[in-house]
């Protein structure tokens, strides 16, 4: 799965330029679980803290890139995108930003089941970012998921003779 690991940073700093704004790198993957940190300097706010914004959007990827190398180490290409989610700011961010998000197959199992009958699902996932120690924030994400289709050959097409 590391192998996609270098796929997924280069999608993302192609197609969204706040991933290289925020300096978000990913940390780590191990066993379904996504770490990224960005630093605390170009995510920060008024007070000295992690800007909620940037939390937020982190929290995000972290999610988005989550069920992407899960797609991707099951040999399907798909579209994702955020369909909904609630955060919790729990308490100030102080430090370089560290975020996790885990994969459960398990959990997950009738989600990937109906993916692969209809082509598109649901899944819910939680990321979260600890700030000395503790829980700072809490975010719950449910992406959407639409398997993309190879194009099939088109059809011939048989013009009737006069």
């Amino acid at each position: 799965m590391s192998t996609f690991l270098p796929e997924l940073e280069s999608a993302w700093r192609q197609g969204i330029p706040l991933v290289a704004a925020m300096g978000v790198e990913i940390a780590g993957y191990s066993e379904g679980e996504l770490v990224l940190r960005a630093p605390l300097a170009p995510n920060i706010n008024v007070h000295g803290t992690g800007f909620a914004g940037s939390l937020y959007a982190i929290c995000t990827l972290a999610g988005w890139g989550a069920l992407w190398l899960q797609m991707r180490a099951r040999g399907r290409d798909a579209h994702i995108v955020l369909s909904e989610s609630q955060i919790d700011y729990r308490r100030a961010v102080e430090e370089s930003i560290v975020c996790r998000c885990r994969f459960d197959a398990d959990t997950q199992a009738p989600n990937l089941a109906q993916l692969e009958r209809t082509g598109s699902g649901l899944f819910p996932l939680t990321a979260t970012i600890d700030s000395g120690g503790r829980g700072a924030v809490r975010f719950e994400g449910e992406y959407a998921v639409k398997l993309r289709v190879e194009p099939s050959a088109a059809p011939s097409t048989v013009t009737p003779s006069s």
